[in-house]
């Protein structure tokens, strides 16, 4: 078998070779055969003429060597593929459309599987990544969801839960690169040592950090990504030992990653030991993770997740019993939860790319079904041609292997082109801001994606084929030529069918306009919520600030001459600084005590924000002073505890009092009173992490001398554009530090603009794909009716000449358009609501069913279906009775 392949191979690629060697040798043995019987005493003509009768003609035994061969197969295929396009050439219009209508659709469907295998299919790039598990704990009595790990629980766990063979941490940060003078600002990771080994993919060269470089004293080591490494080392094969400075602090390099490393969605540029002091690792210190920290894990082989999650909660219950906060915690609701680690970083998005990709997928069957009917109508007017070519011997098989290349050829033609419109749909998805969704790095046009299309382009052509040569089939050669030659209209069954795909492709079109309308809704009531302050003319920026170079005293001091600089700023309203500002990703809490406050039963300690302030932060954002006054500079000088509170802190917490002159505690336990903050202000609620944020939360904003963090956020209210005050705020800071960069300049409305983005560009990709499947339609409806008026124009002339008026004509084809209108929207009534309830959840304050978007997308598809009626229905009206029967 192997070897006819082989010689198969070889004969189609020296086609002219084999064809000159088959005509000489059978040259040659005719003429070897003729020289035989003349020998025998017969002339020349007469042996030409035996030899004629004995072998046959040339052509035919080439054509019996070709079978042989098997190169007849690629012979018909080759002339079947050539007749195919002639015949495309010959409908120029029709072959244009078809074009069109794969493209849009192929390069769509194309568009939206580039993200789904990115984010949801293609496996993470390491060994085994579906024993990749996640672990963190969770508090949603509390109202903390999902709260990362501790130090404890990775020192407590690492060890002793038998279902792990590995378990790790990891921290996102970002730090100060560079020498003195040359500094730059990059993501960063700080893992613990056994990072790597968990993930089954450590350094290219070089080693990975050890258990005694977990320390601030022993953690000067960093390992490098493979892209610094080749920005900042220029690939230098000997940086193993070379110093780097970060935070400035020297650091010795000690491995370097593979390309192929990229952990989840960050691109960290550094790794650093995770460093803790003893005290960190305390079980006091089990329940504070803050959600920076968080945990991985690798499951055993001949484990599960169930056995996994068994053990924790175990583990979880045996040290409980033994801690003083155990009810508290028991309060809280407190569980570890273990999930896999790819299912919990993109479970935010999924349910929005499947709802893409299912509008996508009704696209591609609202494209598919207009084909399929142009292709049975296109086959209805060559009805007469097959059935000649049938009664002239053409078989079955043949006339079924002609119908499967055309339209093979057909939809391969509109892949290719669909290739070409995916790329540029990628494009379009990566400016709208796919790139920053979970994994969204990973979003390319690539070899995978065009086999996908490719083949996926070669099933559609032969679903295709399989209804139009059954139809093609079913007809009897004597009916098929009989009822050409009269005109007469074709079978109630094939208009049945057509009509059928009509009334689907309208319900498809219904349905994604209202699914379109429904997004378009929750966009909108999302958009018009107030987060809570005044976000207009607002620049901020993110500065970190070294712990070796700016020590507590020193950040204050820091934070003092940067706001006086700012105040003195031409444009500038008003400036502050703030730990975390809204909308930045970070939705950390705290637990907080409040004096007076009695729990109910069952009733937790809860975690609020909770932020330290300096400079005019409250005027800078525009926050609404409710009651009191707002924090000011001398607040962070005096010894004097007091903090301001949000409106809903204050109503939960005091709901029929005033929350001025009220105390509380940082932590989860009353401390003494001099540690105690006075509510001196309280100040409208803000939307913290979003603006679909629906729990009042609560936040706490204290003097920023009692709340100092690693990096700070500057605010500045400024009378210009935010964005034209960027290079002004970095010459600033610049001028305290030459070394301090800021990052992540944004405006306020920007950063807003941003949290939007999975809300924003499923709405404009479903307003795309509902506009498209709202052109087809037209386009199917017009073709449907187009054909009508063509196969009844004899009928239509005879019953003119009778005496019907043009009047009757259009509403005729008109009443036909109502009904294939009224079973189409009936049915997209029924698909839209359905297609409602599973939108459910990526649906804000929105029901499954609302009337004004189903009425508007009501209205929107009969004008668009009526319009594309007006057309057929004009013609059929104007048909001339005489030019009608002369045709005929």
């Amino acid at each position: 078998m192997i070897q006819r392949l082989l010689s198969l191979f070889r004969v189609l690629t020296r086609r002219r070779d084999f064809e000159e060697g088959m005509s000489e040798e059978l040259r040659f043995h005719i003429e070897q055969y003729t020289d035989d019987i003349v020998r025998s005493g017969m002339s020349r003509e007469k042996a030409a003429g035996v030899i004629r009768t004995e072998l046959g003609s040339p052509i035919n035994i080439k054509a019996d060597c070709r079978e042989a061969f098997g190169v007849h197969f690629f012979d018909e295929f080759s002339r079947q593929l050539s007749y195919a396009a002639r015949l495309f050439r010959k409908t120029p219009a029709f072959t244009a459309t078809a074009l069109l209508t794969l493209a849009v659709c192929f390069g769509a469907n194309l568009t939206i599987f580039a993200v789904i295998d990115s984010v949801l299919l293609r496996p993470l790039p390491f060994p085994e990544p579906n024993r990749l598990m996640m672990i963190f704990n969770t508090y949603p009595k509390a109202g903390v969801d999902r709260d990362g790990s501790s130090l404890s629980n990775y020192y407590e766990r690492r060890g002793h839960i038998p279902a792990f063979a590995s378990l790790s941490l990891y921290a996102y940060g970002t730090e100060i690169v560079g020498e003195p003078g040359s500094t730059e600002r990059f993501q960063t990771m700080r893992v613990s040592p056994d990072f790597f080994s968990t993930l089954r993919l450590g350094p290219a060269i070089g080693r990975t950090f050890t258990d005694e470089e977990t320390t601030s004293e022993t953690d000067h080591v960093a390992i490098l990504s493979d892209a610094f490494w080749r920005q900042r080392y220029r690939a230098d094969p000997n940086v193993i030992g070379k110093l780097i400075r970060v935070n400035s602090v020297p650091r010795t390099v000690i491995g370097v990653l593979p390309p192929s490393f990229r952990f989840l969605s960050s691109d960290a540029r550094v790794f650093l030991p995770l460093a803790s002091r003893p005290e960190d690792r305390a079980p006091s210190q089990r329940h504070s993770g803050g959600n920076v920290v968080q945990m991985i894990a690798r499951l055993r082989p001949d484990t599960t997740l169930a056995q996994a999650q068994s053990e924790i909660d175990a583990q979880n219950a045996a040290l409980e019993v033994d801690d003083p906060q155990a009810k508290m915690i028991a309060d809280a609701g407190f569980r570890s939860l273990v999930v896999p680690l790819r299912a919990d970083h993109v479970a935010a998005v999924r349910p929005t790319l499947l709802l893409l990709e299912a509008g996508v997928l009704a696209l591609l069957l609202i494209g598919a079904v207009n084909l399929l009917n142009l292709l049975l109508v296109r086959a209805s007017g060559r009805v007469k041609e097959l059935a000649v070519r049938q009664a002239l011997g053409a078989s079955r098989g043949y006339v079924v292997s002609e119908v499967v290349v055309e339209t093979t050829l057909l939809t391969l033609v509109g892949g290719l082109l669909g290739l070409g419109v995916g790329y540029g749909g990628i494009q379009l998805l990566r400016g709208l801001g796919a790139d920053r969704l979970p994994l969204g790095s990973r979003i390319v046009f690539d070899a995978r994606l065009a086999v996908v299309g490719m083949v996926a382009a070669i099933v559609m052509g032969i679903v295709f084929a399989v209804p139009v040569a059954c139809f093609n089939l079913r007809r009897h050669l004597g009916n098929a030529l009989q009822s050409e030659s009269r005109g007469g209209t074709s079978g109630r069954g094939a208009q049945i069918l057509r009509h059928s795909f009509l009334v689907s492709q309208i319900a498809l079109a219904f349905i994604l306009l209202a699914g379109a309308g429904l997004l378009g809704l929750s966009l909108q009531r999302v958009m018009a919520i107030s987060p809570g302050f005044q976000s207009d003319h607002v620049l901020t920026g993110q500065i970190l600030l070294p712990w070796a170079d700016y020590p507590e005293a020193g950040r204050l001091k820091f934070v003092e001459s940067l706001m006086d600089k700012l105040d003195h700023l031409p444009g500038v309203l008003s400036a502050g600084v703030v730990n975390n500002v809204p909308f930045s990703g970070n939705i950390g809490k705290s637990a907080t005590t409040v004096a007076g406050h009695l729990r109910r039963p069952g009733e937790s300690v809860r975690g609020h924000y909770s932020y330290g302030v300096a400079g005019d932060y409250f005027r800078a954002m525009g926050f609404s002073l409710r009651s009191g006054r707002f924090l000011t500079a001398e607040d962070s000088r005096r010894s004097e505890r007091v903090c301001v509170v949000d409106e809903d802190f204050a109503r939960y917490y005091w709901p029929h009092a005033s929350a001025i002159g009220q105390r509380l505690w940082e932590g989860s336990e009353a401390g003494k009173d001099a540690e105690a903050f006075t509510v001196v202000g309280t100040v409208g609620g803000v939307k913290q992490a979003g603006l679909t944020e629906n729990e009042a939360q609560g936040a706490i904003y204290y003097p920023y001398a009692f709340r100092i963090g690693d990096s700070v956020f500057v605010a500045v209210r400024t009378s210009l554009l935010p964005e034209s005050l960027g290079l002004t705020l970095q010459k600033v800071v610049r001028q305290i530090d030459p070394d301090i960069p800021v990052n992540d300049l944004r405006s306020m409305d920007t950063r807003i603009a941003d949290s939007l983005v999975a809300r924003r560009s499923p709405a404009l990709m479903a307003d795309l794909f509902s506009g498209i499947a709202l052109l087809l339609t037209a386009i199917g409806t017009y073709g449907v009716l187009s054909y009508a008026v063509a196969q009844r124009r004899r009928e239509i002339g005879i019953r003119m000449a009778l005496g019907a008026q043009q009047g009757q004509i259009r509403r005729q084809f008109f009443s036909l358009s109502l009904r294939l209108l009224a079973g189409g929207t009936l049915l997209g009534l029924i698909g839209a609501w359905q297609a409602g309830r599973a939108m459910r959840t990526v649906l804000f304050h929105v029901p499954a069913l609302d009337l004004s978007v189903l009425a508007g997308a009501a209205c929107v598809t009969a004008v668009v279906c009526l319009v594309a009626c007006l057309l057929p229905s004009q013609r059929a009206a104007r048909i001339s009775p005489i030019e009608a029967l002369a045709e005929e």
